[in-house]
């Protein structure tokens, strides 16, 4: 292996874990995670965290380093995944970043542009905005002064609606330019795996699929028991994840308990897209199917530690 590593990226329900885990079987890994909601403890069912039994077999990075209530930013995993693959690296095994997070695998690639510091005189201006006109009204704000952030970001995601806009007010320049803005990039050549059934209804059907799974797993009394921790609030990064914010909204007696499954789903299914609509940025992607596509990463991932030079990306 010459200093490469490899990404295994895709949207969710797609199929990532279990291709490491096979990839695993067949070259000396170490996995970095690359999914913002796996950095929390206590949050394992609904994030769809390996097994610890699967994680004590494989070597497994940046899992259960943060609890609920605290954040983890872009440039906090930029840091620690550079240095876990040094660390990797002079082991001399393969990092293999995996997850679903395109922020990340993004900043770690392009490198991270300096933003604005937070503005509270804009953030405010904001919020009173949206209090008049609706977060709905604010996103087709975005739209108008940056296309891109606001084909990733949901209209019901006020958060990061809120901060795109600070971005653009604070710095006269969108969110989505400055991230064109390259910082400081990886010094090795990366090999980009992209998971991806050609058939989107196949990823539909597979994300209802595992949801329902990990309702029949216990995910509503793994909420249950964040919710009475009492120190959690809707607002907080971890709560906001998919099927989390769905599920505590139905034990806040907001919804039903279907209309929560529900609306999760729906929720899991527009993030597909958004992560599918980052992967499509990204130079060089080699696109799978999935786990059945097993055989040929197996394959190119062989090819490319013989011959090391980066063979034009295809789609399977």
């Amino acid at each position: 292996m010459n200093k490469r590593i490899i990404f295994l990226m895709g949207p969710t329900a797609s199929g990532k874990t279990a291709v490491a885990f096979e990839l695993a079987k067949r070259f000396s890994v170490e996995i970095i995670n690359v999914d913002s909601a796996l950095v929390y403890r206590d949050m394992d069912i609904g994030t769809a965290k390996p097994a610890l039994a699967e994680r004590v077999k494989v070597p497994h990075h940046l899992i259960d380093i943060r609890e609920p209530t605290q954040r983890y930013s872009a440039a906090e995993f930029c840091l620690d995944a550079k240095r876990l693959i040094a660390d990797i690296m002079g082991r001399g095994n393969i990092p293999l970043l995996v997850g679903g997070t395109m922020l990340y695998f993004h900043a770690l690639k392009y490198g991270l542009s300096e933003l604005p510091q937070a503005d509270e005189t804009t953030r405010q201006q904001l919020l009173d905005e949206a209090n008049q006109i609706g977060w709905e009204a604010m996103h087709q704000q975005l739209a108008h002064v940056d296309p891109e952030a606001a084909a990733r970001i949901h209209p019901n995601d006020p958060q990061r609606i809120q901060r795109a806009l600070e971005v653009y007010r604070v710095a006269g320049v969108s969110l989505s330019e400055l991230c064109r803005q390259q910082g400081e990039t990886l010094d090795y050549p990366v090999l980009t795996i992209a998971l991806s059934p050609n058939d989107r209804a196949i990823l539909h059907q597979r994300i209802a699929q595992r949801f329902h799974s990990m309702m029949d797993q216990g995910f509503l009394a793994e909420v249950k028991t964040l919710y009475q921790r009492g120190d959690l609030t809707p607002d907080m990064p971890s709560m906001r994840c998919v099927g989390y914010r769905q599920l505590l909204q139905h034990l806040a007696g907001e919804i039903s308990y279907d209309e929560a499954v529900e609306k999760a789903i729906i929720a899991t299914r527009q993030l597909a897209k958004r992560q599918l609509t980052w992967l499509r940025g990204f130079a060089e992607v080699n696109w799978f199917e999935g786990f059945e596509s097993t055989s040929e990463i197996v394959n190119l991932i062989s090819k490319k530690n013989h011959h090391g030079a980066s063979s034009q990306a295809h789609k399977y």
